[in-house]
Parts: structure tokens; C-alpha cells; sequence
């Protein structure tokens, strides 16, 4: 399919299970999940940089466990005592911790019937807590990595930024970004949505002319030679 010029819609990142791009970096933490209910203990933990599909795959186990989704820094004691028997728990180490946050955890690790996947940037031994006690307990999670990048992986998440925009680019669009853009998932997320805007202002279709404009323009993301 040729190039599309970029249409004014909002932006709706598709977190199916079939949009769900595997490779050797993510599949032990897509296996794990999807051998769900099938886990070693309850409470278990994804990791990575933002953008490596940690959101994604909470997504999918979601939808298998009918788990509800709160960010760290909004759980408390009441949620935790509201009947839950499953829950997505994003962001561990994003912002600084609260005695709430983790007394609501604790409350939860110590409910046998409730299963929880938390997720955060680092593994779960460096998150940090306000109460020493969860510490210990976070330490000893399952804790499954999702990011590692190669050429292939990075490929496959620039097309799928790309169609998450409703657009459809070349391999010169692709491997453009591929090599020159910081090998991080946010890196690679921010530079498609910038030739995103540039081009829906200059009303042009996504080719690899524009991304090297962009390039050289330095207003994009942190790039390399």
C-alpha cells in the first residue's frame, strides 16, 4: 500500500493480543502471561522501559483474568478491601511512594485469592517503598523482562506506531527510523508521532524524504549517526 497523507484523528494504540508484537525479547513474558491462570504464585511483576509493551501485555491479561487497572499512585487501602480478584497494578516506580500505596499493597499480597501483575521500569528489587516491609516481598516476585531490541523488533513497533495512526509506510520510511533513532521504545514512539505532526502540517504523505527533513531539522527525538 503507497504512503498516506495523515489525517487529524486522535491516536488509539491497539492492545489486543493480536496486535501484540513478539519476539525473543518479550516472548518468556508473553508465554508467562498467557499461561495464566497456570502461574507459580499470584502476585508477579513485568519490567522495562517505557514503550517496551509492559501496558500491552497487562492489557491481554486483563482481558483473560477480567483483572481491573490502577496506576501505582492511586491505589490505596479501599481499593484493595473492594472485592478485587484481580488487578494490574502500572507504574511501581514512576513516582515517589506513599504509605497508602503500599499498605493497600501488602493488604493485597496477604489475600489469597487475589491476583495481581505490577509493572515498572526496573525490576522490582530496585522499586522503591515506603514501608521496608513490602521490600522484601517485592524482591521475591516473579519478575519477567520485556525489552532487549533488535533490528527486527524495532521494525515491527515502528509499523505498528504507524498504523496505529491509520497510515502505512515504506521500508525506506522504516529502516530510516530503525537506524537512526535512539534504540528505546519511547524514542522510536516519539519520533513517529513528531513526522506524525509534520506531516499533517505540511499536509504530506509520510515518505522517507520527510523523515530525513526531520532528521536533519533537529527537532525530533535524540537521534544517532
Amino acid at each position: 500500500m503507497a504512503d498516506q497523507l495523515v489525517l487529524p484523528f486522535g491516536v488509539e494504540p491497539s492492545h489486543t493480543r493480536e496486535t501484540f508484537i513478539a519476539a525473543p525479547c518479550n516472548e518468556a513474558a508473553l508465554a508467562f502471561v498467557e499461561r495464566w491462570p497456570d502461574w507459580p504464585q499470584k502476585p508477579v511483576a513485568l519490567y522495562g522501559p517505557a514503550g517496551a509493551g509492559k501496558t500491552h501485555l497487562a492489557a491481554i491479561w486483563a482481558v483473560q483474568s477480567g483483572a481491573r487497572r490502577a496506576p501505582a499512585s492511586q491505589l490505596a487501602p479501599a481499593l484493595a478491601e473492594d472485592g478485587i480478584t484481580a488487578l494490574v497494578v502500572e507504574d511501581m516506580d514512576d513516582e515517589p511512594p506513599t504509605f497508602a500505596r503500599d499498605a493497600a499493597l501488602i493488604s493485597l499480597f496477604d489475600r489469597p485469592g487475589v491476583w495481581l501483575l505490577l509493572t515498572g521500569r526496573q525490576a522490582p528489587a530496585l522499586w522503591p517503598v515506603a514501608i521496608p516491609d513490602l521490600a522484601s516481598r517485592l524482591a521475591a516476585l516473579v519478575a519477567l523482562p520485556v525489552w532487549a531490541p533488535d533490528d527486527t523488533l524495532l521494525s515491527a513497533l515502528v509499523r505498528k506506531h504507524f498504523a496505529d495512526r491509520q497510515l502505512d509506510v515504506s521500508d525506506a520510511v522504516t529502516w530510516r527510523i530503525v537506524t537512526h533513532v535512539e534504540r528505546t521504545p519511547a524514542a522510536v514512539a516519539a519520533f513517529v508521532a513528531g513526522a506524525d505532526r509534520k506531516a499533517l502540517a505540511q499536509k504530506r504523505a509520510i515518505t522517507d524524504r520527510l523523515i530525513v527533513e526531520y532528521l536533519d531539522s533537529g527537532q525530533g527525538p535524540d537521534t544517532r549517526s
